[in-house]
């Protein structure tokens, strides 16, 4: 299950970094780059497209992470309350 989730992590992360890759800080992004704005469906469709995906994988990734912390956190073990259990009194044998 671990070997699942964090697979499915790490495509998340590399479509994430193209998604990021392909927009246009200027506000062109990916319409602009490739064929004409009526083709893939305008400027503004294409960006909240991409927009809402980039989110969306950013809330996968996070709630996944989450779900891998949960799933695999192991207790934590106080070493004040361990070290007194397992100390053993001295026995004096009387020499």
């Amino acid at each position: 299950m671990g070997t699942f989730i964090t697979i499915v992590i790490l495509l998340a992360c590399i479509l994430l970094i193209l998604l990021v890759l392909m927009q246009n800080p200027k506000g062109g992004g990916f319409s602009t780059d490739f064929g004409s704005s009526h083709q893939i469906g305008g400027v503004k469709q294409t960006n909240a497209l991409i927009e809402n995906a980039t989110w969306s994988l950013a809330g996968i990734i996070g709630v996944l992470s989450i779900v891998m912390t949960l799933v695999y956190h192991e207790p934590v073990i106080d070493m004040q309350d361990n070290a007194q259990d397992t100390e053993q009194p001295m026995q004096d044998d009387g020499e």
